[in-house]
Formats: C-alpha cells, structure tokens, sequence
C-alpha cells in the first residue's frame, strides 16, 4: 500500500514535492518500506553513503523513521534510517518514556538510490525480533526528517498531532495491519 506523508503546517519545504511510503509485506513477520522522496533533490542535504552501523542523533539530519506498536499496548520501538545507511532502533516503555536502545533487532537491510528528482531508501522490519505483546493490531507510525541544504528541516508524517511535530505522539500510529 502506498501511503503519502505530509509536512507539519510549522514547516516548509520548497524542495519536496512529495514524500510516500510504499509498505509490504514481502514474507510472514516482515514489513518492507520504500520510502520515495520527489522534488528537487540537489536542494536536500543527504548524508553520504557510510558503513552501515548503529548509530545515535540520525535524526538531527535527514532521516526516515517508523515507529511500531501491537494495539492495545503502549510499548513501541522506533527506527530510524539515514541516507547513509546508518540506523538505530529504540524501545520504549510508553509515550517517550522508558527509552533504551533495542539491542535485540539486528541491522535492517537498507539501500538508497539517489536520482536528480527523486530520493528512494528501502528498509526492513523483522517483526518476530520485537518484544511486543501480540495485540490483535500491529500499528505504525511513518515519519521523515528532510533538511535542506539551507539548514531548514521539515518534519514528514503519515499524521501530525496539534501543536509541534511529535512521531511519538499516538496520533500518528495510523497505519493499522495484521
């Protein structure tokens, strides 16, 4: 399914003229995601190609993210996947507490092809590697960080909250799969 994200109201991109997720499910426990950036490409500050490690603050630069929950619990982890192909994983007790790195997920596989007016990164969620209670709904939140080459920084979102841009915020677990 492709799903679009918005840009939160607080935050411009002239550069980007749209930004979509393709979500599949390419084999029982795993959810693939493409996200697909279009618009001015060369106007984007994308990280470069680097060895793919775990690794801290991605989100202060370009970045894509996914933040996964089984319904009804409160627990939920968040990816996050740089241009670089560097990654981190987080889980969480509940809404921005009880933060720790998720040492048990393993590298995601993630490639990126970076065209003059189009940006694409492919990742993987390997859900049976999650300790999540097994709810009767897995939900997800689709979320990106783009900064341009000015240093302004949009904030993407399947949905955004009222108020500041927060992919925490359960308001954007919308996506819903079995």
């Amino acid at each position: 399914m492709r799903l679009a994200l918005k840009p939160h109201p607080d935050t411009v991109c002239p550069a980007v003229t749209g930004i979509e997720v393709d979500v599949t499910r390419p084999r029982p426990g795993c959810v693939a995601l493409a996200y697909l950036v279009t618009g001015k490409i060369s106007d984007l500050r994308v990280p470069p190609r680097a060895e793919s490690l775990r690794t801290d603050e991605l989100w202060k630069q370009t970045c894509f993210e996914a933040f996964i929950r089984t319904s009804p619990s409160v627990d939920y982890y968040e990816f996050n996947f740089s241009p670089s192909t560097q990654w981190a994983v987080y889980r969480f007790n509940g809404y921005r507490s009880g933060m720790r790195v998720a040492d048990e997920i393993q590298a995601p596989p993630i490639e990126v092809d970076l065209q003059v007016e189009r940006y694409t990164l492919l990742a993987a969620l390997e859900l049976d590697q999650m300790k999540l209670p097994r709810g009767k709904k897995w939900q997800l939140g689709l979320s990106a960080v783009i900064e341009e080459t000015n240093g302004r920084k949009s904030y993407w979102a399947l949905a955004h909250p009222p108020s500041m841009p927060d992919f925490h915020h359960s308001d954007c677990f919308t996506y819903e799969f079995s």
